[in-house]
């Protein structure tokens, strides 16, 4: 009877742990190849409506999720992507809530959408504070946060985990340079077999991400204010 219990708690905590990613609902469908899922800017003019995806919950593996939200994005032509919130009785928005959210899917042609460069992004990883320095600066980033950096063309920017095994990775980004993204994390994130939410390099515990998965890390991390 206690071994039957033991796996019972165990099936029951899986069940709960468990996360599903689906289509909720599909206005339209768009064709085109377009191997990107980029955020939505607000402003951005054009963008199609295609359809959302639920996310219902929680899981540490957030490449995984996305790889899960893009595959679906893909099955209705989708390249941008806007978290959508839950909203109130009165209509007012809920807070995130990382274990059951809504991303909006949207098409929206590449000439519509917003340059993005002059910044750096760094996320921690999902379970604990990380303590990074960039330029001889400290800062610490809790989990599942990250810290959104203005660059200078020209500048070099040094990024230590200030670890006595540590990691450094150096750049120096030009005027058009896109914003660089890294996640300081010892976890093991698997690239999507797309190379979309992959990674581009990878120098011990600090990661540079590729665009697509580092905007939706975006939108279900907090930033944190340096």
């Amino acid at each position: 009877m206690k071994n039957i219990a033991i796996i019972f708690s165990v099936l029951c905590i899986q069940l709960w742990s468990a996360q599903n990613v689906y289509l909720k609902k599909v206005e339209k469908t768009n064709d085109n190849t377009d191997k990107f899922l980029y955020k939505k800017e607000e402003a951005t003019a054009d963008a199609i409506y295609l359809g959302e995806v639920e996310v219902q919950g929680f899981s540490k593996d957030d490449a995984l999720t996305f790889s899960l939200v893009y595959k679906k994005a893909k099955e209705i032509g989708a390249n941008t992507f806007q978290l959508k919130p839950f909203e109130n009785v009165d209509g007012t928005p809920q807070a995130f809530n990382a274990s059951n959210y809504k991303v909006a899917l949207y098409y929206t042609p590449k000439e519509k959408l917003p340059a993005q460069h002059g910044e750096m992004y760094i996320f921690a990883s999902s379970e604990k504070n990380q303590k990074i320095s960039i330029n001889r600066k400290d800062y610490i980033v809790a989990p599942r946060s990250f810290l959104k950096l203005k660059v200078v063309p020209g500048e070099i920017y040094t990024v230590s985990t200030k670890k006595l095994l540590g990691s450094t990775v150096k750049i120096q980004p030009k005027a058009n340079d896109d914003n660089a993204y890294f996640q300081i994390s010892s976890l093991k994130v698997k690239p999507d077999n797309s190379g979309v939410g992959g990674l581009n390099l990878k120098s011990g515990d600090i990661i540079g991400l590729e665009k697509s998965y580092a905007e939706f890390l975006s939108v279900i991390y907090k930033e944190s204010k340096p």
